[in-house]
C-alpha cells in the first residue's frame, strides 16, 4: 500500500527533463515565428543555393515540426506516460536532423547551433534513465 509521500520512480528526472522539453519548444516557437515575420537582420545571402527565397517555409518547420515534438515530448514526460522516453528521443533525433540539414545548407553561423546539439545531449542522457514503465498510484 503506498502512502501519500511516496513519490513514482523518476519524479524529479521527469520535471528536469519537462522543463528542458518545454524550454526547447519555447525556443523553437521563438525562432520559427522570427523567420516567418521576415527575420529581419538576417541575411538572405544564407539561403544562396538552397530550395528557399526566405526564411518562412524553414520558420514554419521550426515552428510546427521542432516546436511541437518538444512540445509534444514535454507533456508526455510531464504526464509521466510510459512511452516517454520514445517522446523525448524522437524529439532530439527531429531537431539534429534539422541541425544537420542547415549546417549542409548555411553552414556554421551561430553559436545556437554547437548550443542546440549540446542541449540535444543532455536531453538524450535524461531521457535514457527514465523509467521505462510508471506504475499508477
Amino acid at each position: 500500500m503506498k502512502t501519500k509521500n511516496q513519490k513514482k520512480p523518476g519524479r524529479a528526472l521527469r520535471i528536469i527533463l519537462g522543463v528542458l522539453l518545454a524550454f526547447g519548444a519555447l525556443n523553437a516557437f521563438g525562432g520559427g515565428y522570427y523567420g516567418m515575420s521576415g527575420a529581419e537582420g538576417v541575411p538572405l545571402e544564407w539561403l544562396d543555393g538552397s530550395p528557399f527565397d526566405n526564411y518562412f517555409i524553414p520558420g514554419l518547420f521550426l515552428f510546427v515540426i521542432i516546436g511541437g515534438s518538444f512540445l509534444t515530448a514535454s507533456i508526455v514526460v510531464f504526464s509521466g506516460h510510459w512511452i516517454s522516453k520514445f517522446f523525448a528521443i524522437t524529439s532530439v533525433v527531429i531537431v539534429y536532423i534539422w541541425l544537420a540539414v542547415q549546417l549542409s545548407i548555411i553552414g556554421y553561423i551561430s553559436w545556437m547551433q554547437p548550443a542546440t546539439a549540446i542541449f540535444g545531449v543532455i536531453v538524450l542522457v535524461l531521457a535514457w534513465f527514465l523509467p521505462c514503465v510508471l506504475k499508477r498510484d
